[in-house]
């Protein structure tokens, strides 16, 4: 079975400066329930891998983030889809761990829990840190221009090779028309 890992903020949901704190604020960009749907259905395992210093900086707990999880796993049930593993990194920037993007720690992770090497392993996400965290795995990074997306492009470093797609539903169309 194939692997896909998402990057969540800017990729599946809307993305905040000022962080995605609540249930509440978890609005899903459209189409992107619909586009993991369709990687279920054509045979592709879901992972999340996503930074959630929110964590350490005190503007939400653990629940919190579960329940924002959970309303993710809800509303793609719904449609038919699952995401099989979501990792986080709980800490702030300047908290020295291995699992923050851009180092490779939660996609490490993500192949080690899901018994599967992750060189070559698309992973799509809106910011040169999941384009690094890629790399550093030897995955193969996609950036979507969603989230944050836009702001990356401008800066256009670090981005040789990368495929660019308006969004996750278009990223996936691409995806599955080469498999």
């Amino acid at each position: 079975m194939k692997l896909v890992i998402l990057d969540r903020d800017g990729v599946i949901n809307e993305d905040s400066d000022d962080y995605i704190k609540s249930a509440e604020e978890f609005h899903f960009i459209p189409g992107s329930l619909e586009a993991i749907a369709r990687l279920n259905q054509a045979g592709y395992r879901v992972a999340v891998a996503t930074n959630q210093s929110g964590l350490a900086r005190g503007y939400f707990d653990l629940d919190t983030l579960n329940t924002m999880h959970g309303k993710l796993r809800q509303a793609l049930a719904a449609l038919g889809g699952h995401i099989e593993l979501i990792a986080f990194c709980p800490h702030g920037p300047d908290d020295g761990c291995d699992c923050r993007k851009p180092l490779p720690g939660l996609l490490r992770e993500i192949g080690e829990r899901l018994g599967i090497s992750v060189a070559g392993v698309p992973v799509i996400g809106d910011t040169l840190r999941d384009v690094e965290a890629a790399r550093a795995v030897g995955a193969s990074p996609i950036l979507v221009r969603t989230g944050k997306g836009e702001r990356t492009l401008t800066n256009n470093k670090g981005l040789e090779g990368v495929a660019v797609y308006a969004d996750l539903g278009e990223a996936v169309d691409a995806l599955l028309a080469v498999r």
